[in-house]
């Protein structure tokens, strides 16, 4: 049922702490074969029959175990719709649990064991959502940093109440509250996360959403924008348009072609270069910075169009003379009478005046 020890390295299980980390990932859905398909093309994940379980799918990142896949069994509601369960880590599966109730969560499936995967169980936090824990018979050692292409990068916790859902799930895996977040109308996006990496973010889920409290998992891609038309192809649909957040990275809310929601996101340049991430990430963030270059040089542009102004200038020298045959125009209006009668009026009839008084004297 869980895939979280088959990829694991034999060495050193006990020395790793898997306390507080998203350890696996299990898609329950009614259609294997389309969900194969389609998360093969979204994301290059090569999926196979789990050996202890064929009617177990484990899908691969690489060469690295990443995800399950399991279809729904028959006393399952038909009103149940496909999701992703994220399965956290914790060294005492039973004392989690019982320590869960206590806070106010819920028990759905109690503690049990499960041959090649290790103690589970899945349990119901507070506000409602869903969530497993896992004690894996095998762990590997989480590296630091940008998680390679095709991997989970964020969990985002959408409730009913983020400060007392944060509470709770500290209380049970040690997390840390690194940053809130005041995004306006939005409220506060409570960032959190353990050894200094921010790891999810929990919010309060706005009126509009129909779906209850839940989990929502990211996956590292090179491009969220490339991505989003390989998802339309394959009968995904986008429920949030790509956009930036704060950082930098992209984000796209998808529901995949079986109806379970996940979402995307590809990182900055620089966090895409980090150690572990696949420097083709970083591909497609790179024309930004070219593009505010090219703005950068418009004021050469600019200067053009001060040379064109000279010319201005020179046209400015021309209304004058424009301004004679402004004159001329006039006299058309009056049919030349106006002008012939103004001149001697002010010039000849002025001048002989003064002509005669001198030859009087």
């Amino acid at each position: 049922m869980i895939g979280a020890s088959i990829h694991a390295t034999e060495s050193g299980m006990a020395e790793i702490d898997v306390r507080g980390r998203f350890v696996w990932h299990q898609l329950l859905t009614r259609d294997i074969p389309g969900a194969k398909t389609f998360y093969s093309r979204v994301v290059n994940w090569t999926a196979q029959p789990w050996p202890l379980d064929p009617n177990y799918t484990v899908c691969q990142a690489g060469d690295v175990p990443t995800a399950g896949m399991m279809a729904f069994t028959p006393e399952v509601p038909a009103e149940a719709p496909p999701h992703w369960l994220q399965y956290i880590g914790t060294r005492d599966v039973d004392g989690t649990a019982e320590a869960a109730v206590r806070a106010g969560g819920s028990i759905l499936k109690d503690p049990s064991d499960m041959r090649g995967a290790g103690r589970y169980a899945v349990l119901k936090d507070p506000q409602g959502a869903i969530f497993a824990i896992i004690d894996p018979e095998n762990a590997r050692a989480e590296e630091p940093g940008v998680p390679p292409l095709g991997q989970f990068s964020w969990h985002e916790l959408a409730t009913t109440d983020h400060e007392a859902a944060f509470a709770f799930y500290a209380s049970l895996f040690g997390w840390d509250a690194m940053q809130r977040m005041d995004m306006g109308p939005m409220g506060i996006y409570l960032i959190f996360g353990y050894n200094g990496e921010q790891k999810g973010g929990i919010y309060i889920k706005p009126p509009d959403m129909p779906a209850p409290p839940n989990w929502l998992p990211y996956l590292h891609v090179a491009s969220v924008d490339a991505a989003v038309p390989v998802v339309e192809a394959n009968g995904g649909k986008i429920v949030l348009a790509p956009m930036e957040v704060p950082g930098g990275s992209r984000v796209t809310v998808i529901m995949d072609s079986t109806g379970a929601a996940f979402a995307l996101n590809s990182y900055p340049t620089a966090a895409a270069t980090a150690p572990g991430a696949d420097s083709s990430s970083a591909a497609a963030p790179k024309a930004k910075p070219k593009s505010k270059k090219t703005k950068a040089a418009k004021p050469n542009v600019k200067m053009k169009p001060k040379k064109a102004k000279v010319k201005p200038k020179a046209k400015a020298k021309v209304p004058p003379k424009a301004k004679a045959p402004a004159r001329k125009k006039a006299p058309k209006k009056s049919k030349s009478r106006v002008k012939p009668k103004a001149r001697p009026k002010s010039k000849a009839r002025a001048k002989p005046k003064k002509k005669v008084a001198r030859r009087k004297k």
